[in-house]
């Protein structure tokens, strides 16, 4: 995994974490561990680039849509928000979202060369790769999950994947995220367990206008 910088965050959790959806009395928040709760670690054997860091800090306190250009380490920011969210709440899922099962992969070699998640915590899961018994095992034992976007809907829907254990969903290509789309049905599956959870966007081509 390599030498972290660590960098200390304040210790109010509640305000420091902003969750956007969340709302005073609707529910409680997930568990954090209180040790790991107050730093956040950013790697420090790669080239330093000020504009990560600063997406990777940005990320990690609100919802965010990252938007650079094709090999600027979209993935490098993705993979350290998720390892603090792994390190922050031991019992929280963290999903990975790709369109197809070469992008999945292809993001779970990135993500582990970057921070080294434990084996026995990630999971892969992309067409008809496991049953759905298989499946369900896997969400009640598993902790991070790269996917594609159907699988994690279907399986919400199904009751398969405990929604309202989510913490972090992150959308590779994003710009995709329109309508029916499943990054939205999955957004707002996830919304109607949960309102503690992060949203991170990833694209190289953002749309014209807003809306898009």
């Amino acid at each position: 995994m390599g030498h972290y910088e660590k960098k200390f965050i304040k210790r109010n959790k509640e305000v420091t974490i902003k969750f956007p959806l969340a709302r005073d009395g609707e529910e409680d928040p997930p568990e954090y561990d209180p040790e790991t709760i107050e730093t956040w670690i950013y790697p420090n054997e790669y080239d330093q680039r000020d504009y990560q860091h600063t997406l990777v800090e940005n990320g990690l306190f609100e919802n965010s849509l990252v938007v650079i250009p094709t090999g600027l380490g979209k993935t490098f920011i993705a993979a350290v928000i998720m390892y603090n969210y792994y390190r922050w709440f031991p019992e929280g899922k963290i999903i990975f979202m790709a369109h197809s099962k070469p992008l999945v992969m292809q993001q779970v070699e990135a993500c582990h060369k970057i921070v080294g998640f434990s084996e026995k915590d990630t999971i892969t899961m992309t067409g008809s790769t496991f049953s759905a018994a298989k499946r369900e095992k896997y969400w009640r034992e598993k902790r991070v999950f790269f996917l594609t976007p159907q699988i994690a809907r279907n399986d919400i829907a199904k009751g398969v994947c405990p929604a309202d254990k989510v913490v972090l969903l992150v959308c590779d290509e994003a710009h995709k995220s329109q309508g029916k789309h499943s990054y939205c049905v999955v957004v707002q599956q996830v919304a109607a367990a949960t309102r503690y959870f992060r949203v991170i966007g990833l694209t190289a081509t953002p749309g014209p206008n807003a809306q898009a």
